[in-house]
């Protein structure tokens, strides 16, 4: 099982998949569930950097 995050620009989701039929990788494995407060600095953290890059991508 894994969790994915995701990030719009009002809206933020979770999801459940099953690594091994996704075919998606991992960069983080976790075996306990870190805090919410962890996790919403994460996914914040990553949301960021994303935009960072789009937006320092040449048009």
């Amino acid at each position: 099982m894994g969790l994915i995050l995701c990030a719009g620009k009002t809206s933020e989701q979770i999801e459940l998949l099953q690594l091994d039929k996704s075919g998606i990788k991992v960069a983080e494995y976790m075996t306990e569930l870190p805090k919410r407060e962890l996790l919403q600095q994460k996914l914040h953290k990553a949301v960021e950097m994303a935009r960072k890059r789009l937006e320092a991508k040449p048009a």
